[in-house]
């Protein structure tokens, strides 16, 4: 150590460097931050936006680690469960600020993936395959169009699209929805008049921030060719389109000469220029040209329809040559929503909306069975038109304000809701055919061969309107507000308030009918929930139907406002009430959704007609259970099912002698399940049975009158081809059940006679 310290020590010291001048830094100015773009904005916005939802809905989605993260298809439905879509998580309209599972009310929602399986294309195939909601008819001067029962109550003017009603009483198709979600029990204070059964939400498919192009052809064995188109484009981050289209030729299984073409369009464009501003706008168009149906007489002496007593099930009533159905509609709605912060959000939806109804169809009513030969048994074919356009402007304003009172997080919705529906409603004349002088009654009726009934009878004029409608305008203004309050997701309260101010007219030829009525409704539930992924819930309702609600009905009788009427027919409203208590429970990380509900449903101060009169003052009950599922069990398996179990009966009535009856168009007993499993991964298979007890005809009270119960059952398998290509071969009414839509309640009914056996291929593809 010593040495190297020397040598170092003794080496040679470098010479000095030469002095160097540094000049000081030149202070030099900064470039301007640059400005985000307006993509970049909208890039931002979009990601803060589905941050916000991710909180939104938390509360019911699994923990992290419960289930691996699911990518969401570009086309998927947004309101479903990603790995269940079977499963709705919620409900589209912000007036329910909870998870289905925390909403204290039966709610049945048939996503889109739903309804494909179910080879629904309308409304109508929904209810016949729907537990607890049954099919009616056009009565007493009522249109023959959408009618649906919901637990035993009417509910053909408690349909709504996105969130607003839709009184048309139109016949509606399914290629532009994403879901259905059918409320039971009251709900006026969520959505004003009506609703003493249950409520009907339509949600449209919207704009969405993928691109994709979705195409589906279908060929049936009852001739039926259809094409749907479903294709979505992002123009730029802050601006998107979608576009919907079907076309459709068909006739109806088992059933002589009927034939059903349908087309429609629907667009939807979503413009978000920032994180807080979203602005959207939908229009839908459907048109279809049909050919009324409306089934087969019903034997009186046998208590069944004549189709159960040897008559052909596919026997027309008809005239070819005359009877017409074409239905339209026109929708358009922009919606705009501007978030202040993450406590308050304030929306506005403006929607109009046009259909026409117009039709001329024939009757089979007043079989005379008295000859004992029953060749000579005839029936008369009554002809029944109408022309009726339904027209709505309607305006929504609401405001969703969110705050914490300690361990307490609030959802307070409050809004004003203003409306104005006009309904024109007219008939036509030239009924008659120019072939058999005399042979026409003076309204048009023929009496024909019940078992031959002349189909192609020739005529030669064109029916024409008789140009004297019946105007009746209806203006609505109601308030409303909501409260949800969640206490650490164990005790959540709701509660709501809603005052509609109703005032509807009704005038033909210079007589005039008007009534003014103030409705007062209001809901409050509560929901434990003992375990994170179930609840127990209790609630009550209410809800009012006011005179004349029923828009398209001409006769008090069945809800409507007669201008001519000589009797009184202004009364108080139909007060409803509802309670109910039910468990809801996900299984299965949160992909399979189990229901079940205890319910009451009560109606007072119901009109009826006593001796040609109206009169106030009857009462019914529905009392009931309710039982669902949806969603996957397995990977491979999904389901859906429902068991509605019903209990009803007059409890006062101005007649003593319909005191105990039970109601009429309702079946007591009703299920239905669905199932598909994957077999591996190309093919599925899958199959549906439904099944509803017999229905008792009547106008309130039953009758004596029957449909016979029925059980019906489908069957599919689908297979991948490629991972953008699938068919599926469907069989609807696998063993060709003989069974009934619904009951003309009249002295002389008819029945509707549903549709026979259709296998169905569907080829899809989608990219």
């Amino acid at each position: 150590m010593a040495g190297a310290a020397s040598g170092a020590s003794a080496q040679e010291q470098p010479a000095a460097l030469p002095s160097l001048t540094v000049d000081a830094p030149v202070t030099r100015p900064r470039p301007a931050a640059s400005r985000p773009t307006a993509a970049q904005l909208s890039a931002r916005a979009a990601l803060r936006n589905r941050a916000r939802q991710a909180e939104t809905v938390a509360p019911s989605l699994p923990a992290p680690s419960a289930v691996p993260i699911l990518a969401r298809l570009a086309d998927a439905n947004p309101y479903a469960n990603p790995a269940a879509p079977y499963k709705a998580d919620r409900l589209a309209s912000n007036r329910f600020s909870q998870p289905i599972v925390n909403t204290p009310k039966t709610v049945t929602v048939l996503t889109k993936e739903l309804l494909e399986d179910k080879n629904a294309t309308s409304l109508r195939e929904v209810a016949r395959t729907t537990a607890g909601v049954t099919l009616g008819t056009g009565e007493g001067g009522n249109a023959f169009g959408d009618r649906f029962f919901i637990r035993g109550f009417d509910a053909r003017n408690d349909i709504f699209v996105d969130g607003v009603r839709d009184p048309s009483v139109s016949i509606r198709e399914n290629f532009f929805t994403e879901q259905l979600e059918i409320l039971r029990g009251p709900a006026s204070s969520f959505a004003g008049r009506g609703t003493a059964g249950g409520a009907i939400n339509i949600v449209t498919k919207q704009a969405g921030d993928a691109d994709f192009y979705n195409g589906e052809g279908t060929l049936a064995s009852d001739n039926t060719k259809r094409v749907t188109i479903d294709v979505n484009k992002v123009i730029s981050p802050a601006f998107s389109i979608r576009l919907n289209g079907m076309f459709q030729e068909a006739n109806v299984a088992g059933r002589n000469y009927v034939f059903d073409d349908r087309w429609g369009l629907a667009g939807a464009v979503k413009y978000e220029p920032s994180a807080d501003l979203k602005i959207t706008a939908n229009y839908l168009h459907t048109d279809l040209d049909q050919l009324p149906d409306f089934g087969v007489p019903f034997n009186r002496a046998a208590l069944r329809p004549f189709t159960e007593t040897g008559l052909a099930r596919n026997t027309y009533y008809g005239f070819v040559n005359r009877d017409f159905q074409r239905t339209k509609q026109d929708i358009g709605t922009i919606n705009g929503q501007y978030q202040f912060n993450d406590y308050l959000t304030v929306s506005n939806k403006f929607r109009l909306g046009r259909s026409v109804l117009d039709y001329v169809g024939t009757l089979p009513e007043a079989p005379n069975v008295t000859n004992r030969n029953p060749a000579l048994w005839t029936v008369s074919a009554n002809p029944q038109s109408r022309y009726q356009v339904t027209d709505v402007i309607a305006n929504v304003s609401d405001a969703t304000v969110k705050f914490n009172t300690g361990p307490v997080s609030h959802t307070v919705v409050g809004g004003v809701e203003i409306s104005r529906e006009r309904v024109s409603r007219d008939s036509y004349t030239g009924l008659v055919s120019e072939q058999l002088p005399g042979g026409f009654s003076g309204r048009g009726a023929l009496t024909v061969p019940l078992f031959n009934p002349p189909n192609l009878l020739a005529f030669g004029n064109a029916p024409t309107r008789l140009g004297q409608p019946t105007i009746i305008p209806v203006d609505t203004n109601a308030v409303y507000l909501l409260e949800t309050a969640n206490w650490n997701d164990v005790v959540i309260l709701n509660g709501g308030i809603r005052y509609d101010d109703y005032h509807i007219s009704s005038e033909f030829g210079g007589s005039k009918v008007s009534a003014n009525t103030g409705m007062v409704n209001y809901n409050a539930g509560i929901v434990v929930k003992p375990l994170p992924n179930g609840s127990l819930y209790a609630a009550y309702a209410t809800s009012s139907n006011p005179v004349g609600a029923e828009l398209d009905a001409s006769s008090s009788l069945y809800g409507g406002l007669s201008p001519t009427a000589t009797t009184n027919q202004v009364f108080s409203p139909e007060e409803n009430t509802s309670i109910e208590v039910g468990t809801k429970w996900e299984f299965f990380n949160k992909r399979l959704l189990a229901t079940a509900a205890l319910f009451e449903t009560r109606k007072e101060n119901a009109r009826e007609t006593i001796a040609g009169n109206i009169v106030a003052g009857a009462a019914y009950r529905v009392r009931g259970i309710d039982l669902g599922l949806s969603g996957q069990i397995t990977d491979d398996w999904s389901i859906s099912a429902g068991v509605v179990i019903l209990d009803d009966k007059v409890e006062k009535s101005a007649l003593a002698s319909n005191v105990g009856l039970k109601l009429a168009n309702i079946a007591d007993r009703s299920f239905n399940i669905l199932s598909k499993y994957r077999l591996n991964e190309t093919f599925e298979i899958g199959g549906q049975i439904t099944y509803a007890s017999r229905i008792h005809g009547g106008t309130l009270a039953a009758n004596a009158n029957v449909l016979p119960s029925h059980w019906r059952v489908d069957a599919f398998t689908e297979a991948t081809l490629t991972k953008n290509v699938t068919v599926k071969v469907a069989v609807t009414n696998l063993f060709d059940e003989l069974y009934y839509d619904a009951f003309y309640q009249s002295a002389t009914p008819f029945v509707f006679v549903a549709p026979g056996r259709t296998v169905s291929v569907v080829a899809q593809a989608k990219f």
